[in-house]
């Protein structure tokens, strides 16, 4: 059995818990403390999940922490990153990356001179169901790929969330909060994007927070709240995309890919879970049956576990921070053809993560 990884966590906010609660059930790991910037806050998941409560200084300088799993919002994610890096640690995030993709860059080559690892969320490829879905590609039964459709529509996070505003803001918005799953999602499938074109705008120039001790507060919108973009696969795909915090209900799917044999619907991409459907030469939808594990529930933490147990085996993690920048390089290139109104090549080309194994992760 490979090396147990310590993990101290970076930030205590609304997605610490679900990490929190699924660290133990993976044997490369070992939760050993958290940090954040209100420590009633870390004193609190601290004393919830039997850990330490330290300072964010503490953290870094603990001896037991191998990893530093950054939970903090989106504007301090490079700072962290590095300050982990600079600290010996491996480091694995939530997303995006960065704020932009020179500032992933330097997490990535800071990463590479003190030979430490790099992850990112989202994990959920991971998950049972798109990893059905990718098998069925890589088995070739749509075909080859032709086309796609991503849509992600809601009427905007402040309605549930009680503190909503860097939604709102640079590193945020319906792009860089939800494109992540659908764009990790998309390219787990069919590879890097080599080309995009988009368009983008601003259904309200203000939100009010509709729960919690803010509610009834507005806050003004600084970002495009809808989305709209064309991405141009290395493999020749073309997929149309669509993330929008202006919708208040659709019919729409979550994701769709377009073959010479078939079609494949995909279920969300924020979830491990879901049904996975393919239509073939006489246009009637099957849902598959799942073939691979992480498919019955919320796994967030499976790709910080792959992480670690990548570290042990020498290889590349699936959830790797080369594949994070070039998510955030799509979305980066998305948002500079809708300011632009031109086509943007893309540079970085990675390879499509290693498929997961039918079995376990700890049975790989």
């Amino acid at each position: 059995m490979g090396k147990t990884f310590g993990v101290g966590i970076m930030g205590c906010g609304h997605i610490s818990e679900i990490y929190m609660a699924n660290i133990p059930a993976f044997r490369s790991l070992h939760l050993v403390a958290c940090a954040d910037i209100r420590p009633e806050a870390a004193q609190a998941k601290a004393a919830a999940h039997g850990i330490a409560a330290l300072t964010p200084e503490a953290l870094l300088a603990d001896d037991g922490i191998d990893i530093v799993l950054n939970l903090t919002t989106p504007a301090h994610h490079k700072a962290i990153a590095c300050a982990a890096l600079s600290a010996g640690k491996h480091v694995y995030g939530e997303k995006p990356l960065a704020l932009d993709v020179a500032e992933a860059r330097e997490i990535l080559e800071l990463a590479a001179r003190a030979d430490l690892a790099v992850g990112s969320a989202p994990d959920t490829f991971l998950g049972g169901a798109h990893q059905t879905a990718r098998a069925a590609i890589d088995a070739g039964r749509i075909g080859r790929p032709l086309s796609g459709m991503a849509v992600m529509m809601v009427p905007g996070h402040e309605r549930w969330h009680h503190n909503p505003e860097f939604y709102y803001q640079p590193g945020g918005g319906p792009l860089y909060d939800m494109g992540p799953y659908y764009l990790t999602a998309l390219v787990n499938m069919l590879g890097p994007v080599a080309r995009v074109v988009g368009i983008g705008g601003k259904g309200f120039a203000s939100r009010t927070i509709g729960t919690g001790p803010k509610a009834g507060t507005s806050f003004p919108v600084e970002i495009d709240s809808h989305v709209a973009a064309v991405l141009e696969f290395a493999q020749g795909a073309i997929v149309s995309m669509v993330m929008s915090f202006d919708v208040k209900a659709h019919t729409g799917g979550h994701i769709e890919i377009y073959g010479t044999d078939g079609s494949l619907s995909v279920s969300d991409p924020n979830r491990f879970e879901g049904p996975i459907r393919l239509a073939g030469v006489d246009r009637e939808w099957r849902e598959l049956d799942q073939t691979h594990a992480y498919g019955d529930g919320n796994h967030r933490g499976l790709g910080l576990a792959d992480m670690a147990t990548a570290l042990s085996e020498g290889r590349q993690p699936r959830a790797s921070g080369a594949l994070a920048f070039h998510v955030l390089e799509i979305m980066e290139a998305v948002s500079t053809a809708c300011r632009t109104g031109a086509a943007v090549d893309l540079h970085a080309c990675p390879e499509r993560p290693q498929p997961m194994a039918p079995a376990t992760l700890e049975q790989e």
